[in-house]
């Protein structure tokens, strides 16, 4: 009788299993059909790709400009590591080298060998820098090591990953073209980016990824006659079309926009989404840092159809204190993007400050709409 009672047991637990199993199932699929991607939240990472500057530079930094050594005095793990995290959105800073060299011999090293002081871990051993292309990097000679060099590595450590989990939720990488010039002696003065620049740019996305792989601004504004009018529709992907796709932005304002914009109406035929202000054709997606001060801002612009990154921490400030008002008031403000330095606490701090989805999950429902049931296991 025992023996049949637990065989009793086994089925029914076993076909509760089943029936849950084939519910979320069913929840997956209504979600990726009806759930569009400006109807999710997800975090991510700033400058994803720095590493930690060699400690006798920062010295250096610190002695000149105390202020700026403090908010450069972090560091990330690989974008593999932080794709496996949960991550989401990543933040890429590239410097145009169409003949190669100009970055390849940073003058902080060249300084702190002329000092006699420990550079640091060997850098670009395997002469990357001297190649012609897109250099990724935060700020010329001083804060110049990367855990992907050129853009090209970057790239394809990113469609490695991609290829490996084909049904992750989308990944949105936010593009700082930088070019300003340091005013010193030694300095290495960068390449000004150009409407020529940005379509090489966009050559070099689609050397790695295919066209179908990415979520382009022709993709979202379909047959409306301008992107803001398809956003402003909520014409967006489901999760569903999106899943397993990169979505590149452009973080840049002012003549950088324009060069990027020129000749290409409402980006068709261009591969990145632009910050660009309401009312502009090019208008989709927004990039509002500060969700103290713009939380209003950043909840009209949510609920009108944009997508809009604003960041938990900012200068390491967060972290150094455990404050946790700008974090608290990035996620409830809507913002479909969270972006931190700190998914890992820095055990330096003391403070145990973190930054992460409640639950920690990888993406959940944005919290401005309606509720809705619990989002199923996905990556």
């Amino acid at each position: 009788m025992r023996v049949r009672i637990l065989l009793v047991a086994t089925f029914f637990a076993f076909s509760f299993s089943l029936f849950c199993i084939g519910q979320a199932d069913e929840n997956m699929e209504w979600m990726n059909k009806n759930i569009k991607i400006n109807q999710i939240q997800v975090f991510g990472s700033h400058n994803s790709y720095k590493e930690a500057i060699a400690p006798a530079l920062m010295e250096m930094i610190k002695a000149e400009n105390p202020k700026l050594a403090r908010e450069l005095d972090y560091s990330h793990i690989s974008l593999t590591e932080q794709l496996n995290l949960g991550l989401r959105k990543l933040e890429i800073d590239i410097y145009y080298d169409p003949e190669g060299v100009r970055y390849a011999k940073p003058y902080g090293i060249t300084k702190l060998k002329e000092m006699g002081l420990p550079t640091g871990p060997e850098y670009d051993p395997e002469g990357l820098m001297l190649k012609p292309g897109f250099k990724v990097l935060h700020i010329q000679d001083i804060d110049f090591r990367s855990n992907c060099l050129t853009l090209k590595i970057c790239l394809e450590e990113l469609k490695a990953w991609s290829d490996a989990h084909p049904t992750h939720f989308p990944i949105v990488i936010t593009m700082n073209t930088n070019d300003g010039i340091i005013d010193k002696p030694d300095y290495t003065r960068p390449v000004p980016y150009d409407t020529e620049a940005y379509d090489e740019l966009d050559k070099e996305f689609l050397s790695v990824f295919p066209a179908e792989r990415i979520i382009k601004p022709d993709d979202v504004r379909g047959d409306y006659e301008t992107l803001e009018e398809a956003v402003l529709a909520h014409n967006w992907p489901t999760l569903g079309e999106a899943r397993g796709k990169i979505m590149f932005v452009l973080d840049q304002s002012n003549h950088k926009l324009e060069a990027y914009a020129k000749g290409h109406p409402s980006l068709k035929d261009r591969i990145m989404f632009v910050n660009a202000t309401e009312g502009r054709p090019e208008a989709a997606f927004r990039i509002v840092n500060d969700p103290i001060k713009d939380f209003d801002y950043i909840s009209q612009l949510v609920k009108k159809g944009y997508i809009v990154r604003t960041r938990a921490d900012a200068g390491t400030e967060e972290a150094r204190t455990g404050d946790t008002t700008r974090r608290e008031k990035a996620f409830a403000c809507g913002a479909h993007i969270v972006s931190t330095d700190y998914y890992n606490p820095d055990p330096r701090f003391g403070t145990g400050y973190k930054v992460e989805l409640p639950g920690g999950v990888v993406a959940r429902w944005n919290p401005l709409f309606e509720d809705m049931p619990d989002f199923p296991p996905a990556e």
